[in-house]
């Protein structure tokens, strides 16, 4: 939710400014919250962002499913999170609506967005995602506070949407994270290709056979570790280089299920994963 900021002070909340908090694009942005300010419990996440190059700061398990969703669809550009909110305009809306600003210690606090995102999509090339535990909304203080975000964004003309866990599938979220952390293995662009062909013939041999069990037979008959393919392969999916319908759990793929992306997509794609 649009959420205060643990006890801050007008102090700290000046020198954050001066630090750069919640300003900057792409690889130079700075979070308005970290994981560093939040208290030592709780399940808050570090991740390495492949579209902005630097490591987002992810304050639940719900804001990490919601990003690596974000991460993963090709239309979106930039995912900033922790966005801050302007500070006189959230104090005003709050006047407007009879509510009390979000303050501690007397302190008014500077509310937060989880997601702040810009796509390629022309009628939709910024919005705004709130992720927010469904349990959460029977709080009336927290529908207070999120009505003063909702008024926020219409005010600025763009669009904002509350995200709970219903709507986060979760085999979607499950694929993602088995996907993400191969994006980072290191492969030059002739090796890729080379295995691009190599399992695309094997695919088109088997296209009704489980690609795990592609993968066995693959390690078995070129005397491989056990799981070296299915890694090779879970980098390759990662990389795009093979598309699938990430509403089908990975162990029941059938090798018919996997296309090959086109030339062109392929370039691209290794383009940016070496970026």
């Amino acid at each position: 939710m649009a959420r205060k900021s643990y006890g801050t002070s007008e102090v700290k909340f000046q020198k954050w400014i001066k630090d750069g908090r919640g300003s900057g694009r792409g690889i130079e942005y700075k979070p308005w919250i970290t994981v560093r300010d939040l208290p030592s419990e709780g399940r808050s996440h570090r991740i390495f962002g492949h579209k902005s190059q630097r490591t987002h700061h992810l304050l639940s398990d719900l804001e990490l499913a919601v990003f690596l969703l974000l991460e993963w669809h090709s239309e979106v550009i930039e995912i900033r999170e922790q966005f801050p909110l302007e500070r006189d305009i959230t104090s005003r809306l709050a006047i407007d609506i009879g509510i009390s600003h979000p303050a501690i210690s007397g302190f008014k606090q500077y509310m937060s967005s989880d997601f702040l995102v810009n796509a390629k999509d022309l009628k939709r090339p910024k919005f705004v995602l709130q992720a927010k535990y469904a349990d959460a909304l029977n709080d009336p203080r927290t529908i207070e506070k999120l009505e003063i975000e909702r008024r926020y964004w219409v005010e600025k003309n763009i669009p904002w949407q509350i995200v709970t866990e219903k709507e986060i599938p979760s085999v979607v979220v499950k694929n993602i994270n088995w996907l993400y952390p191969a994006k980072r293995d290191e492969i030059n662009h002739e090796t890729v290709l080379e295995r691009v062909q190599f399992y695309a013939h094997h695919f088109q041999k088997s296209p009704d056979i489980l690609m795990i069990d592609i993968c066995k037979s693959l390690d078995i008959a070129y005397d491989q570790p056990p799981g070296e393919s299915l890694q090779e392969i879970r980098q390759l999916l990662a990389r795009r280089c093979f598309l699938f319908d990430l509403f089908t759990p990975t162990i029941k793929l059938k090798a018919k299920q996997l296309k090959s992306s086109s030339i062109n997509h392929l370039v691209e794609t290794l383009h940016v994963s070496n970026q």
